[in-house]
């Protein structure tokens, strides 16, 4: 899953600010970094396999510029794919206070917070941009969650959100 929950310790009463638990969400990269040097090698192979038959003729030297184009342009392509992913959202749950904190690829970062006792875990299962949107609701503005989840994902967060919400709001034990 492209999410991990980070559970801190036992908060004491007197730290009303402290963390109790973090999620961090991010896209699934189905290519690894090393997936990424394996496909460009192959691709390098791949393209080099059709010169053996001109090598020592100007041919190679007229196909050489295209076949490093071909290779620069999958290269970039990747690249940009991988930046583009470089998303992160950071749910963090604190006695006083629900914090969601969105750090975009390219732009400004963007958060939210509202008092846990009055946020709504909202899911959309037909009726959002996506099967099963995810929002959370509170201090007057409703903003989503895990937007770029799988839908099986979305499925298999929101009661993972319930309970964390649900510990939240219940009462310290004396």
């Amino acid at each position: 899953m492209p999410y991990e929950w980070i559970a801190a310790a036992p908060v004491p009463a007197a730290a009303a600010d402290a963390v109790t638990a973090e999620l961090h969400l991010w896209p699934y990269r189905s290519l690894p970094r090393r997936g990424f040097v394996a496909f460009i090698a192959a691709t390098c192979l791949l393209l080099l396999l059709p010169l053996i038959a001109v090598l020592g003729s100007p041919v190679l030297w007229a196909l050489l510029p295209f076949l490093v184009a071909a290779v620069g342009a999958v290269w970039w392509a990747l690249s940009r794919s991988y930046r583009d992913g470089e998303v992160l959202e950071v749910l963090r749950l604190a006695p006083g206070t629900v914090t969601l904190s969105h750090r975009p690829a390219r732009g400004a970062s963007r958060e939210w917070q509202a008092n846990p006792y009055w946020v709504e875990l909202q899911s959309y299962d037909s009726g959002g941009p996506v099967p099963h949107y995810l929002t959370l609701r509170g201090a007057g503005r409703e903003v989503e969650i895990g937007a770029f989840l799988s839908e099986d994902e979305r499925r298999a967060l929101k009661p993972e959100l319930q309970r964390a919400l649900s510990r939240l709001r219940a009462p310290a034990a004396p």
